[in-house]
């Protein structure tokens, strides 16, 4: 069951309003709930995830709704989903690991965390089976982020031993699976900042006079912002091949197209714009901080090129390319 068009446009739109509506992560948490996002996630995934990621990559607003989508694939409920515990930057593996009664803990906290009394881990034991189970977040000891995009509000947890009153319980889908979800969501809202930046840097060319005329008009601009445009299409494209063939592989391809091309769009953009496009006075820093950190959560793109990579040479096989 899926939403029609029309229905996908009305919900889109709203959802879109949603988060420009909301000033904090806890407010959009808040008013996703009251909209019904997590229901609409379970009736059309893609719609759902496509509304809200891009709204969030193109207005730059936070939510712990990537800890539902990841949990959702873990069959972990939704209120444990959004104080769930990702891996650290520039890593993809479960973050925590159960070694007897005490569970060492390294990975980061979404959103809102430090307001939850409990969060959510996910282990692997020394069997390689996945289990999850609610932790005291005074446990965890979580510490805001406060590097290059602060405003996102994730926090660092890296704890020795953590016990838990509740018993691990196994979880329903694959770490695989829940990767994949989160990289599809991931890459939806890197391309939401990549239109934010190409939007601000054609504006720009537009307004900006040199030689009496805008600089949209030289064609070295015009160059660069059109190879932004095949950026931001490209991923449109290899975002749609990934939930048509659903696998993990096409979700991390996906994500390292987005993430890749990210980089264009932040080198030229920021060419374009020239020296205001170096300043906090311009909302330009915002969503090239944003597309940077978002690259790196699940892995980024240079490391998952170089991983894809090596699968493939192990492998001696290519998969079957799904056409764009």
């Amino acid at each position: 069951m899926t939403m029609d068009r029309d229905e996908q446009e009305l919900f889109t739109a709203t959802v879109r309003a949603t988060v420009a509506g909301a000033g904090s992560a806890a407010a959009l948490d808040a008013a996703l709930a009251e909209l019904g996002w997590v229901d609409a996630l379970e009736v059309d995934p893609r719609t759902a995830v496509a509304a809200l990621f891009e709204a969030q990559g193109e207005l730059t607003a936070t939510s712990s709704a990537l800890g539902v989508v990841v949990g959702a694939a873990l069959g972990v409920g939704v209120e444990d989903g959004g104080g769930l515990v990702l891996p650290t930057i520039g890593h993809d593996d479960p973050p925590g690991r159960t070694e007897g009664s005490c569970v060492p803990v390294r990975g980061l906290g979404l959103p809102g965390l430090l307001d939850r009394s409990r969060a959510t881990v996910v282990a692997t034991g020394a069997d390689g089976a996945l289990h999850s189970a609610p932790v005291d977040v005074a446990a965890l000891a979580p510490t805001l982020v406060a590097g290059l995009d602060s405003d996102l509000g994730l926090a660092v947890v890296d704890v020795e031993c953590v016990s838990t009153a509740e018993p691990w319980a196994a979880a329903e889908g694959t770490w695989d699976e829940a990767v994949a979800a989160g990289r599809r969501a991931l890459a939806h809202e890197l391309l939401g900042t990549m239109r934010t930046m190409l939007r601000l840097a054609r504006e720009h060319a537009l307004e900006r006079i040199q030689f009496g005329q805008p600089i949209a008009r030289f064609q070295a601009v015009r160059h660069k912002l059109a190879e932004v445009y095949v950026a931001v299409e490209a991923t449109e494209a290899a975002i749609d091949a990934a939930w048509q063939d659903g696998t993990p592989a096409s979700a991390t391809l996906a994500k390292v197209v987005a993430g890749t091309n990210a980089r264009i769009a932040r080198t030229h953009c920021q060419q374009v714009l020239a020296g205001i496009g170096f300043t906090t006075e311009h909302d330009l820093h915002r969503s090239i901080k944003r597309s940077l950190v978002l690259d790196g959560l699940l892995g980024d793109a240079r490391t998952l090129t170089t991983k894809v990579g090596a699968e493939l040479l192990e492998a001696r096989t290519a998969p079957a390319i799904t056409p764009l």
